[in-house]
């Protein structure tokens, strides 16, 4: 498992190197440092000094960059995450440096090389020392000076060097710019939120500091008092208040660059907005960019981020007035999926203000009536929303439908809206207006949070897997409060539901460990924050969006005239009427060859209801069945019966099939319902027949049909080109590849549509190469192989699943370890496997989910759960000719 300071040091900004390694390693003594010329790919060359300085009274290990050039320049200062050091902000250091800035970075106190306590940016410690650092820059003959002794100098750093970074402009005037990036306003508000304590992450943030004993002795008292109580009490709320930027909110007034990660259960989205709203009524610039990754991993945009902050600093250093800033407000947002790398794309969506956490709001009704439930005896078991630490991991539990987010029965209460009309792209911060009681007038330690519940209400999703802690105190019991849930940006689609849930426990956070029953009763609607001046950026269209149309037409005139030269076909089958599909000793050779075939004597039978998974490796002849199918090609031997019409080319049953090939195109300056209109127009057949209602509210565009569709997202196009395939709701569906291009929610979305499909009788059949989709949408399966059948069934049977349970871990099990998850209530047995990574558990009554939180309890460091044999395992095995 990931060590937790390595996974903060993953959390800085990085930038792939593009420099080459030191071309020279002069041990020359300049004024007591070390000098390095590193080189680019050409000049200017970057020198870099490492020396010890003492700025405030402490040894401090310092670097220095400078590149050639004898002009004055800017200066600017990078601060590294806690836990990490100078050397991790060294590449965004050479960077600079080669952009003409003048770039000094350090280890913090207490960490790298230097000396002294951590004391969490004490303003007479870590501040301290930056203001030194910066009067040692005063000094420096290539620094620009705005006069004696002050030198124009930006600062920058991630999560503890972004802290200090807005601290020092709060107490140094010398400071010019500042752009800090996913990081605290006020960590008391951070690890203390509402009052209540953020165990996990005060721990990680405790350890990855090297332990207690590195830090300042009062804070590690305070750690130690709050981590007993498990209540933090004004003290520590004081002590670490007079720590955070906030303390110094009047006095913040230059240029700020704020970039807050979306995927962060330490620092969320609202600490962004408080710096905000502080330093622009301040009277200074601000831009706030909210990224896609975070302190709980993801993407963190580095290249993105270090690009806007060197413009940030060109404009307010540099003072290159023409240099573009960026917009006020900015959000990345996912848009499908590289088909060359798998890489998630991502656009970004962006307004000329910053929209606060919540503007636009739209009111959502919810379920009415009060729930009622337990904090149990021990806060156990807790209920799971993100795991620092382990959360990579858990989170590949989706395939069982289990997620990262789990909620024990009688420990929570839920209120639910009902199905969404259109489409709702949430900005900002939820509320929610309830009347809450505890028992015996103690305090009520709730969690809220909002899901996103799929139409069938089998799937629940936990936006950016974030929740909201509340400390209700009996003066407040009784009578409707306002209730703020986390900070999100997430759509949520026509058909879905919002899942409104108040939990008592959450692992993440210290509950009362006596029981206690909670009443909360909803006054009003979820209101859900819009930011309609929001926009997202249109998606680059390729070419193929202008082509594909055209070729269309081509394809059509070519299918009329085969319709004319079709040949007599068949009669019917009438026992094969109610029979979606039926394919007999299908056969069909490669082009010019006489022993080759493509597919040899391929026989199944697909039933109604069926969503049929088609998988083979490449080259197994699934396409050439598909191709056969849709009447596009002719069988060598064999045949294809739909519905007991035998097919052929311009067969009048194929109007009962639809068919999506991937990659449809649109006419980018239509909107989505005029492209399916004219589409339709095109068969020639009545508009009525068209039953365009129906199958945009399986497809769920929601209000994105009246927008061009140049506007679309990957998977917004990805959607309109599955309700193309729908039109005219034909019995038999059939999807290549339907997932390509699109990111996880998104093929989870088109998972929901191919089940509602399906639903009403229909039947889909669906060729993927996303093994674990397949398992979970596709009732029913063929594997092929070399164009033969090599098996068909329902997919339980195929994959063999049952009650084992493969639970693989980053860490070697234990034995006495594994005694103790055998020993668990609902577990038949628990056997290491041979590397000890794992284990192999036998469940006897209980259930995945109960499985998952029981072993998150035992401290197991799981980073995967699922069936003993997975789909993938099967296939291997089949496509490899072993047993099934």
């Amino acid at each position: 498992m990931e060590t937790p300071t390595a996974r903060w040091r993953r959390l800085l900004p990085r930038t792939p190197g593009r420099w080459a390694a030191a071309v020279a390693a002069l041990a020359v003594l300049v004024g007591g440092g070390t000098w390095t010329a590193v080189a680019d790919d050409g000049p200017p060359a970057v020198q870099r000094e490492d020396r010890m300085l003492r700025p405030g009274g402490v040894p401090i290990d310092t670097s220095y960059f400078t590149a050639g050039g004898s002009g004055k320049r800017p200066a600017v200062l990078i601060g590294h995450g806690f836990g990490g050091s100078k050397n991790d902000v060294r590449a965004q250091a050479e960077k600079l440096a080669a952009e003409g800035y003048a770039v000094l970075t350090w280890s913090a106190r207490g960490f790298g090389k230097s000396g002294g306590a951590i004391s969490l940016n004490d303003p007479d410690g870590e501040v301290k020392d930056v203001s030194g650092l910066i009067d040692w820059l005063a000094k420096r003959p290539e620094v620009e000076l705005d006069k004696k002794g002050d030198p124009r100098v930006g600062l920058t750093g991630a999560s503890y060097g972004g802290a200090v970074s807005l601290l020092a402009a709060g107490h140094d005037q010398r400071v010019d710019a500042i752009a800090p990036v996913i990081t605290y306003w006020n960590l008391a508000d951070a690890l203390f939120p509402d009052g209540v304590f953020k165990k996990l992450w005060a721990g990680i943030f405790v350890t990855s500091g090297g332990g207690c004993e590195k830090f300042e002795k009062k804070l590690c008292e305070m750690y130690e008092r709050v981590a007993v109580s498990g209540k933090p009490d004004a003290a520590a709320t004081e002590l670490l208040t007079e720590r955070s930027p906030s303390a110094v909110a009047d006095r913040i007034k230059v240029p700020s660059l704020l970039l807050q990660g979306q995927s962060d259960s330490l620092f969320p989205l609202g600490h962004a907005d408080a710096m905000q709203k502080a330093i622009s009524a301040n009277g200074a610039p601000v831009s706030v960019d909210w990224i896609s990754g975070g302190h709980d991993g993801g993407d963190n945009e580095t290249s993105r981020v270090e690009g806007r902050v060197g413009a940030w600093f060109d404009r307010y250093l540099k003072e290159e007035t023409g240099t573009g800033t960026g917009p006020a407000f900015r959000v990345t947002r996912t848009g499908g999926i590289d088909s060359t790398d798998g890489a998630v794309l991502k656009r970004g969506a962006s307004s000329d203000t910053y929209p606060g956490l919540r503007s636009g709001g739209r009111e959502i009704p919810l379920g009415e009536g009060t729930k009622t439930f337990r904090n149990p005896a021990g806060s156990a078991p807790p209920a799971i929303s993100a795991v620092p630490g382990v959360g990579g991991g858990l989170s590949q539990l989706s395939s069982l439908g289990v997620g990262l987010s789990l909620d024990f029965p009688g420990q929570f209460g839920r209120f639910e809206s009902a199905p969404l009309a259109t489409s709702v792209h949430v900005t900002g911060t939820p509320t929610a207006r309830v009347t809450v009681k505890a028992t015996e007038g103690r305090d009520a330690v709730l969690f809220g949070k909002v899901y996103d519940v799929s139409p069938d209400g089998r799937q629940q999703v936990l936006p950016s897997q974030l929740v909201a802690p509340y400390r209700i105190t009996p003066d407040q019991q009784g009578k409707p409060i306002e209730l703020a849930l986390p900070a999100v940006d997430h759509e949520f689609d026509a058909g879905h539901r919002m899942r409104l849930v108040f939990s008592a426990t959450d692992l993440g956070y210290a509950s009362p460990a006596e029981p206690a029953t909670y009443t909360v009763t909803a006054d009003g609607p979820l209101t859900v924050p819009t930011a309609p001046a929001v926009t997202t950026a249109a998606a680059t269209l390729p070419w193929w969006t202008w082509g594909l149309p055209a070729a269309a037409l081509v394809i059509a005139a070519a299918l009329l005239l085969t319709a004319r030269r079709r040949t007599a076909t068949p009669a019917p089958d009438p026992a094969l009427t109610d029979v979606p599909l039926q394919i007999t000793g299908l056969s069909k050779k490669y082009a010019k060859s006489v022993d080759r075939y493509a597919v040899r004597e391929l026989s199944f039978r697909v039933e109604k209801g069926q969503v049929l998974g088609l998988l083979g490796p490449n080259g197994a002849g699934k396409t050439t069945t598909l191709r056969m199918l849709m009447g596009l090609i002719t069988p060598d031997e064999g045949e294809i019966r739909v519905f007991g019409q035998a097919i052929r080319p311009g067969a009048p049953v194929l109007s009962r099939v639809g068919a999506f090939v991937e990659g449809a195109g649109f006419l980018p300056h239509l909107s989505g319902r005029a492209n399916l209109d004219l589409y339709w127009q095109a068969t020639g057949r009545p508009a009525e027949d068209a039953y365009i209602d129906e199958a945009l509210e399986i497809a769920g565009l929601g209000d994105a049909l009246a927008r061009a569709v140049r506007t679309y997202s990957q998977g917004m196009r990805q959607r309109l080109a599955i309700a193309q395939a729908m039109l005219g709701m034909p019995d038999l569906l059939i999807l290549d590849e339907p997932t390509n291009g699109l990111d996880p929610p998104q093929i989870r979305e088109m998972r929901d549509v191919m089940i509602r499909y399906a639903a009403g009788g229909r039947t889909v059949i669906v060729s993927s190469h996303l093994l674990s989709e397949v398992e979970q949408s596709c009732t029913h399966l063929v594997v092929m192989d070399r164009g033969r059948l090599v098996q068909a069934g329902p997919v339980a049977e195929i994959t063999g699943s049952g009650d084992m349970i493969l639970v693989t871990t980053a860490e070697e099990v234990s034995e006495p370890l594994a005694e103790k998850v055998a020993s668990l209530p609902g577990i038949g047995s628990a056997v290491r496997l041979d590397d000890g990574r794992g284990l192999l558990v036998r469940l006897d009554g209980a259930t995945t989910s109960r499985l998952v939180a029981d072993l998150v309890r035992l401290d197991v460091p799981v980073t995967g759960v699922g069936p003993h044999r997975r789909l993938e395992d099967a296939f291997l095995t089949l496509i490899s000719g072993g047993a099934a």
